[in-house]
């Protein structure tokens, strides 16, 4: 029989009569640590047997666990009866207990946990916080291993076992992630205890706290309703809900795929101008389509946001297998691709998509020079192509000159269309991968000299059409000297 008890966050009046009725009784108590305020003023008679040697010898927690969970259960074995007591309650961020729980039950051993007061009680109390109302539980070392918090930011969180400075550190640079550096949080010491003291600060100052120890944690208040995508989720539900507005429920995916696209090239225009306040709200309007989509599929019952979500998360790990995986780490890019390919090749051959072309799998939807582009390119990579950029250069003069020798306006608008692909070709020899960008950046280009002169002639006072080609053509060459 394993008993295992749970001290309470501090004071021995925290401690259940259930508890210290357990422990009169005993002989002997395994203490996972010595380290808590009543450990002091427990039954005298009874025998304490503390972990605190294996955190110095062991370098992981994890592995301090398993071996204290190993210690438990062949003292069970061997004795027939254990007492285990731990700070706070058994069940609440207890790693040995929950190793302990899951071994015992595998092998038979019989269990019996006695709760406690948990750490959660005298934090909500310091703070004045409901638990019911949202309240996120968390263990401070998972997230601090994280790049991201696996936290609502719409609901506050309540984080332990900040134990030391070195963990808040890495803490704050996983939350800065996501809360701003100046958020106000509040470092709760010592819950529970009668020292406790509630420490409000910035965000980014966690780690210079000179009172942190082993009772620490970190409350985050909400960052507001509206910051999580759950809260973003629940609106678009609503909208295409009975109760919620007629056009989003007439709306399909058909219906709506103008304004995808739109909403692309309006998220490239801010790409184009540089402005971050509107890349973050046109990145909005396009991640607006992406819910709007979703949730016609949740109604459809075609997918859930679920699905989205695990199978972009499960191709992202599939695709790094050098960040995620057994493969060496590299940064050679060329190498880099070729594992991104031979990862989409074995994931095709795993559904049986096997593409009848090589040109299989540019979206023939999108921009027709993104298309030319991409065709060129996945036909050179198996030799389809000119030895040298002279072949390209020479074949462009030899399209050319069937343009120009074109009979007729369809044959020459067709000898133009192929002028347009090996120009295409050329700019891929020459580096460029994005002729969409490019010619975005020579309209805009056009744009600002042909504003120059729209300027020009509203200065003189009269229209544009109202002056000679010269003159226009005047303006247009005082633009370029401008760098417009």
């Amino acid at each position: 029989m394993i008993t295992i008890i749970g001290l309470g966050p501090g004071s021995i009046d925290h401690l259940t009569r259930r508890a210290w009725d357990k422990l009169q009784s005993a002989e002997t108590v395994y203490l996972r640590t010595l380290r808590h305020p009543c450990v002091s003023r427990l039954p005298a008679a009874v025998k304490r047997l503390s972990f605190d040697e294996v955190y110095q010898s062991v370098e992981r927690f994890e592995d301090v666990y398993a071996e204290i969970s190993e210690r438990i259960l062949a003292a069970a074995k061997r004795d027939g009866q254990v007492l285990y007591a731990v700070p706070g309650d058994p069940l609440v961020g207890e790693a040995s207990v929950a190793r302990i729980i899951d071994r015992a039950r595998a092998e038979a051993i019989d269990l019996e946990i006695i709760h406690g007061l948990s750490f959660i009680e005298p934090c909500l109390t310091l703070i004045g916080h409901d638990a019911l109302d949202g309240l996120q539980i968390l263990d401070a070392l998972s997230v601090a291993e994280q790049y991201h918090p696996p936290i609502n930011p719409a609901l506050p969180a309540l984080l332990a076992q900040v134990y030391s400075r070195d963990v808040a550190s890495n803490l704050k640079l996983t939350l800065m992630n996501q809360y701003p550096d100046e958020f106000q949080v509040a470092l709760v010491h010592a819950a529970g205890a009668p020292d406790a003291e509630v420490e409000s600060l910035s965000l980014f100052e966690i780690d210079r706290s000179s009172k942190i120890d082993i009772t620490t944690s970190l409350y985050l208040p909400a960052l507001d309703e509206l910051s999580s995508f759950e809260s973003l989720q629940n609106i678009i539900a609503r909208l295409r809900s009975p109760e919620g507005c007629p056009w989003d429920r007439e709306q399909t995916h058909k219906s709506l795929r103008a304004f995808l696209i739109e909403e692309a090239y309006e998220v490239l225009d801010t790409l184009d101008a540089g402005s971050p306040a509107a890349l973050c709200q046109e990145l909005g309007d396009l991640l607006l389509q992406i819910l709007l989509h979703t949730q016609i599929a949740i109604d459809e019952g075609e997918f859930y946001m679920s699905d989205l979500l695990r199978g972009l998360n499960e191709k992202m790990l599939r695709r790094h297998p050098h960040v995620f995986g057994d493969v060496a780490p590299t940064s050679d890019l060329a190498q880099l691709s070729r594992i991104w390919n031979e990862v989409k090749e074995a994931e095709k051959a795993e559904t049986n998509q096997q593409s009848d072309s090589l040109l299989d799998g540019v979206a023939k939807a999108a921009p027709a020079l993104f298309v030319a582009q991409r065709y060129s390119a996945r036909a050179a990579k198996v030799g389809f192509d000119w030895p040298d950029i002279a072949g390209v250069e020479a074949k462009f003069k030899e399209e050319l000159a069937e343009v120009l020798a074109a009979d007729s306006a369809e044959e020459r608008i067709n000898e133009l269309g192929d002028l347009l692909f090996v120009t295409v070709n050329w700019l891929r020899w020459l580096g460029v991968d994005d002729p969409e960008s490019l010619l975005r950046s020579i309209n805009a280009k056009f744009y600002r000299r042909f504003k120059h002169v729209e300027s020009q002639a509203n200065s003189a006072g009269k229209p544009l059409g109202d002056f000679s080609l010269d003159e226009l053509d005047n303006w247009w060459q005082d633009a370029k000297r401008l760098g417009l």
